[in-house]
């Protein structure tokens, strides 16, 4: 019987099996050896674009969208209107999910992610050239919206496995260095699209910037989104990869067949992350929108901090694969659970405390982020039987983002402006909670099964 070696992370082994279709297939040998950094690539090209997207959205739904698509608001109710379609993307992500790999089983890989990218840049390109309330009135907010649930939806289908390739091929001891590269898209992607907003401001009156400014970061989105997706598809439609992934047995199966087998992991999974995904707005969206409606700051000196802030969250990603291979992925995560726990009680102190104290929240707010947003893809994904793993993977990814991050900068914001800074320190401590009872509970039932 083919062994199988539970590694200290309780995640199953496979490196040394030999291929589950051995049978029908020539042996591995007789193919090139794929080796994880060439995975890497793969997934840093697709995660880097994917947050640059991302990003770009998140800093037009603070400095755009309450003056072009909400004028008539007042700037508060403007800007929570534009996050409420903000989170669009994220609850329609798991369904795109599902949709999706319903047209992978049907018709293949490459179908999939060419469907995927042509919607993500028909949405994308559609915010560039939409037109304002001022000339299209309700109707723009409704299209508006519908190409932010678009690219929800196409984000969801653009799930390719490779995550789960990379985090299955790469050796015993560094899988928490090759489990944080996917996660260096994050800052990269805010560091790009923040000085793209930033230059626009310096640089354009503030009629020009609402005018036509703001569109070119979509533009470059749409351009990233499409040359990205392509060599993503060039990598997981060759024959290597094709053959690594079914070995792998990283092939979508019915999604609520998967709900109903592993539902327990599925939440636990969506919940171990909880603390780095609520963090994830709250020291980059939520700020900026703070600053804008009750700083005299100048939005573009403030993305300058930000932007050193993530050069800071970026190191910190990398310190993660570091520190994880020697204490544990699951013990890093939980360590910066806490430590966000304890930044929570800070954050009326900081926020309220001028611009030194902004400045020093979102230095360490960042640095740690990178810490713990460093291990949180697929922490507990190894909890999925193999065959459940490509789509447990995608599916976690979805909830995490949509119980985390998706409402965190309305929730933050809203609570803030009418309850006080002290509530939104509630809501990331909550994350932290719910990270550490997920952690806690994910450990004790590996020791009682």
């Amino acid at each position: 019987m083919t062994s199988i070696h539970i590694n200290n992370e309780h995640s199953v082994d496979f490196s040394s099996q030999p291929s589950v279709t051995e049978g029908h297939h020539a042996s591995r040998s007789d193919h090139p050896e794929i080796a994880p950094g060439e995975i890497a690539i793969g997934v840093v090209i697709g995660r880097a674009s994917e947050y640059f997207d991302f990003f770009v959205y998140a800093i037009a739904s603070v400095l755009v969208f309450p003056s072009v698509f909400f004028p008539l608001e007042p700037r508060l109710e403007g800007t929570l209107y534009a996050f409420t379609i903000f989170s669009f993307a994220f609850l329609a992500r798991p369904f795109g999910t599902v949709i999706f790999m319903a047209i992978q089983r049907y018709f293949g890989r490459e179908v999939k992610l060419t469907l995927a990218l042509f919607i993500l840049g028909l949405s994308t390109a559609g915010i560039a050239f939409l037109p304002t309330f001022e000339h299209l009135g309700f109707a723009s907010i409704i299209l508006l919206s519908l190409l932010r649930i678009g690219q929800g939806i196409a984000l969801g289908g653009s799930w390719d496995g490779l995550p789960s390739l990379l985090a299955l091929n790469a050796p015993a001891n560094k899988r928490g260095w090759y489990a944080m590269m996917g996660q260096l898209g994050a800052p990269v992607g805010f560091i790009v699209a923040a000085s793209l907003f930033a230059y626009s401001l310096a640089n354009l009156t503030s009629d020009e910037f609402l005018d036509w400014g703001w569109r070119y970061p979509f533009y470059v989105a749409f351009a990233i989104n499409v040359v990205a997706l392509f060599a993503r598809l060039r990598l997981v439609s060759t024959p290597e990869y094709a053959r690594l992934l079914d070995e792998r047995e990283l092939e979508p199966t019915n999604a609520f067949e998967m709900s109903r087998s592993q539902g327990r992991n599925l939440i636990i999974g969506a919940l171990a992350a909880l603390a780095s995904y609520a963090l994830f707005h709250l020291v980059t969206v939520f700020p900026l929108s703070w600053i804008t409606l009750y700083s005299l700051r100048s939005p573009s000196d403030f993305l300058h901090v930000e932007i050193i802030g993530a050069a800071l969250m970026a190191l910190g990603v990398i310190a993660s694969g570091w520190i994880a291979d020697r204490v544990g992925r699951r013990t890093t995560l939980g360590a910066c659970a806490l430590l966000i726990a304890i930044l929570s009680a800070f954050v009326p102190m900081l926020m309220n405390g001028g611009e030194f104290g902004q400045n020093v929240f979102i230095l360490l707010g960042f640095s740690l982020l990178g810490l713990s947003y460093g291990q949180a893809a697929g922490a507990v994904t190894a909890n999925f039987p193999a065959k459940y793993r490509y789509t447990g993977a995608a599916l976690t990814s979805d909830l995490s983002w949509l119980v985390g991050a998706g409402f965190a900068p309305l929730v933050a914001l809203g609570l803030s402006a009418h309850f006080g800074l002290a509530y939104v320190s509630f809501y990331l401590l909550s994350g932290a909670a719910c990270s550490m009872a997920a952690l806690s509970l994910n450990r004790a039932l590996e020791i009682r099964d």
